[in-house]
Parts: structure tokens; C-alpha cells; sequence
């Protein structure tokens, strides 16, 4: 049996969960996320446990086990504490400021570059350091994704913008001939 699948997932207080036969809704302090049931799973609510349980031992079913039981545990999470992604900004120049409701990065090009946030992100800035965040873990990791795609580090100077926690491989660059 599956070491995750099995773990049943503790509801804390102030979280509802409903469960129908095509989708599961998880309504907390902080918002209200939705995930579908995915056919060969069975979740069931047992006192203050979220249960998940798989049909039969086919490979299919034993791989959406564990997958589905950690999709859960991330929407209680997510609706309770949520979810945060940090990214630094390095090199000379490079700026990014709140516009609105957007962001304004200054990253070397001839124009600024604006990046818009979806609805249910925010974003903080301290400094080159901004903060994502929200209460779906796969929303704020697409976006943290799609921001530091805009400049990706470079190997030898460690220019652009990197995870907080990513450590940049640096090369030595030209080696000049040796006479």
C-alpha cells in the first residue's frame, strides 16, 4: 500500500470539507479550493480525518493513491496557513516595483517588463527579494515559474532572478591562452 496514500489528513478547526462522487470542496479562513475525484479513488471523511482509499492494486490505481491523498492535504493546508514562493533579483540595474496591481521588473531590456498577477496572488516586495503568495500550491509555483523565466540566472556573474533556496552554478569563464 502506498506510504503517503495511507496517512489519513487531520481537518483542523474552522474546515469544511465536501465531499460529492466528482469533486471535493475544502472551504477554510482563508478561501475555499475545489479538486476532482479521480475515478479508481474513493475519499471519505471519518470524524476529524479525511480518509483516502484506492479501488484495487492496479499501477494506475496504486500511482493516483498517493497522488491524490497529497493534492488534499495541499488544499487543507493551502486554506489554513497558504502558500509562499520567495525570488531574488540580482544584478546592477535590476529593479522591480509594484505598479497597481502588477509587477515592473527592470531587467536589462530597452522596455520594462510588466507582469500581471492571476487573481487569488499576491506579491510583496522587500528590496530585490519578492514574496508570492496564496492558497493554491500549484498557482503560486506556476507563477513563481513564469516570473523567473522572464530572466533566468546566467552561470558566470549570477545575473537575474533566482529562487531564494537556488544555488547558481558558476563557470570561470574564458581561460586565455597561455603563452
Amino acid at each position: 500500500m502506498s506510504r503517503i496514500g495511507k496517512l489519513p489528513i487531520a481537518i483542523p478547526s474552522g474546515v469544511t470539507i465536501t465531499v460529492d462522487p466528482d469533486e471535493i470542496t475544502v472551504a477554510g479562513p482563508k478561501g475555499t479550493l475545489k479538486q476532482f475525484t479521480m475515478p479508481g479513488v474513493t475519499v471519505s471523511q471519518e470524524d476529524s480525518n479525511l480518509v483516502v482509499t484506492r479501488d484495487n492494486d492496479e499501477p494506475k490505481n496504486r500511482a493516483k493513491h498517493g497522488l491524490m491523498r497529497a493534492l488534499l492535504n495541499n488544499l487543507v493546508n493551502g486554506v489554513t496557513t497558504g502558500f509562499s514562493k520567495k525570488l531574488e533579483i540580482n544584478g546592477v540595474g535590476y529593479r522591480v516595483a509594484m505598479q497597481g496591481a502588477d509587477l515592473k521588473f527592470n531587467l536589462g531590456f530597452s522596455h520594462d517588463v510588466i507582469f500581471k498577477l492571476p487573481a487569488g496572488i499576491t506579491a510583496t516586495i522587500e528590496q530585490n527579494t519578492v514574496t508570492v503568495t496564496g492558497i493554491d500550491k500549484q498557482q503560486v509555483g506556476q507563477v513563481a515559474a513564469e516570473i523567473r523565466a522572464l530572466k533566468k540566472p546566467e552561470p558566470y556573474k549570477g545575473k537575474g532572478i533566482k529562487y531564494s533556496d537556488e544555488r547558481i552554478v558558476r563557470k570561470s569563464g574564458k581561460s586565455g591562452k597561455d603563452k
